[in-house]
């Protein structure tokens, strides 16, 4: 990273890819536009053709809501857009949900979308790069798959319900796990629940 005429290296601007792919979870990437927007936090969304379609069958929202709620929204087949460049200077990539095939495209670096190539340069420029991976049961190519991103530096955070916050609703267990994705970037958003210890006697 380049330092200014100080040495000291010019802090990162409060900017985020967000990427959502056609795995069931459509809700997770629009609570993380949510989240970002009251963290003051610049969103830059960029949405599969498979994840409108499932937007559509598992919420109330249009594509046109979903893309109201980003500060900039950059078309699927636009290679040429800021993002993909690592020169655009973010603080990583969060893909919510990420399906199977798009985690594949991104394992490889044969990407064909921005969304994958924004992935792409997030592991070649080395930033937070958070996967929110919605399959089960894993089969062993998806497992190898996931280690291998994981070797690239790529975090695999699968969305799954914390218990302990006690979840009163669906609501509540999609935003912990958005929240707890989010704390990957050092982004602190209210809705999470954190873990305070044992209480009573089974913590003495």
């Amino acid at each position: 990273m380049a330092e200014d005429v100080n040495g000291a290296v010019p802090a990162l601007p409060r900017r985020l890819v967000v990427g959502i792919s056609g795995a069931s979870g459509a809700i997770y990437g629009v609570r993380a536009l949510d989240a970002l927007r009251e963290l003051g936090v610049e969103s830059h969304l960029v949405v599969t053709r498979a994840a409108l379609l499932t937007l559509s069958q598992e919420t109330d929202l249009s594509a046109d809501d979903l893309m109201g709620r980003a500060d900039v929204s950059h078309r699927l087949n636009d290679v040429g857009a800021s993002i993909a460049s690592g020169s655009f200077r973010t603080m990583g990539m969060i893909v919510a949900p990420c399906s199977v095939r798009t985690m594949g495209e991104i394992a490889t670096g044969v990407t064909s979308t921005l969304l994958t190539r924004a992935a792409d340069v997030m592991l070649k420029e080395r930033r937070p790069l958070v996967l929110m991976v919605r399959e089960t049961p894993l089969h062993l190519g998806h497992l190898r798959t996931m280690t291998a991103l994981a070797e690239m530096g790529a975090v695999i955070a699968p969305p799954l319900p914390a218990f302990y916050a006690k979840p009163a609703s669906i609501a509540e267990m999609v935003d912990q796990s958005v929240g707890r994705a989010l704390d990957v970037f050092g982004l602190d958003w209210a809705a999470v629940k954190r873990w305070d210890g044992l209480k009573g006697p089974a913590g003495e």
